[in-house]
């Protein structure tokens, strides 16, 4: 099994640069044939989570090749939470994809991972790279969340606030700080929109979402679906299931789906 190695690399130039962390593991001749792993995590999540290690675990046993990364602000890369939008981490995706990966590649996107893992497919399509994605995986996914999930929720106090602070504090239940919302996220969220067309992703797509989710209804799951409908779409609903999916059965569907996608390019 090959050996799991931390890369970094810089995104952006002057005041803007920042540093990406990565682990990668590469392919070995056993996984010949087979297309590699590139997690992509949630809002406020990392590289470390249960999910992805499961995921690099279950790569390096078939010989496939791992990425996963953090987005800036999150867990070991630089730069600052607050400047974080759908923009900025998509770019870092894209660079991280192009650097540190080669080949056909499977995308598993959780939550607002999902989200940047359909522009990914946009931005790569636009450049006329249709080769690159064997695959997508999608585990609660969240595209427009800010849009769709989250503005009409709004709360008087928070709408006020984004105005007059640029910004919002609310508390979760995943970790002992509050989450933090900013105007700026809001409005780059509009311009990442991907609920407003169809969605051509040019390769099939696994969609796992809980029925017990309290951040992302398994409503919003069949909404994107309507918006898929030229591809091989396999929607999974998990009646018990929340919105991490994070238990052991669940991760053994998160493989399973990984696995079977595209089996061989």
């Amino acid at each position: 099994m090959a050996e799991t190695n931390r890369k970094e690399l810089i995104v952006g130039t002057g005041d803007d640069a920042r540093t990406i962390a990565a682990l990668t593991r590469e392919a070995t001749t056993a996984g010949a044939g087979l297309p590699g792993f590139v997690w992509l995590g949630g809002y406020r999540s990392d590289m470390t989570g249960s999910k992805a290690e499961a995921l690099c675990v279950n790569a390096g046993q078939q010989g496939r090749a791992c990425l996963r990364f953090d987005y800036s602000g999150h867990g070991a890369s630089g730069g600052s939470f607050r400047e974080g939008t759908i923009s900025r981490w998509l770019e870092e995706s894209l660079a991280v994809f192009d650097q540190l990966s080669s080949g056909p590649q499977i995308l598993i996107g959780s939550s607002m991972g999902g989200w940047i893992a359909l522009r990914m497919v946009q931005e790569l399509a636009r450049r006329g790279v249709h080769n690159r994605v064997a695959g997508l995986v999608l585990i609660a996914p969240a595209p427009d969340f800010t849009l769709e999930l989250m503005e009409p929720e709004l709360t008087e106090a928070q709408r006020q606030a984004l105005e007059r602070d640029g910004y919002y504090e609310e508390p979760t239940p995943y970790g002992p700080d509050p989450n933090i919302f900013t105007r700026e996220l809001f409005e780059d969220g509009r311009k990442n929109r991907v609920l407003d067309g169809l969605i051509e992703t040019g390769a099939p797509v696994h969609i796992i979402q809980g029925m017990a989710d309290p951040d992302v209804p398994w409503r919003h799951a069949l909404k994107l679906i309507e918006h898929l409908p030229s591809d091989n779409v396999t929607l999974t609903l998990i009646r018990d299931g929340d919105h991490r999916l994070s238990r052991d059965e669940d991760i053994a569907r998160i493989l399973a789906a990984a696995d079977g996608i595209a089996p061989r390019v």
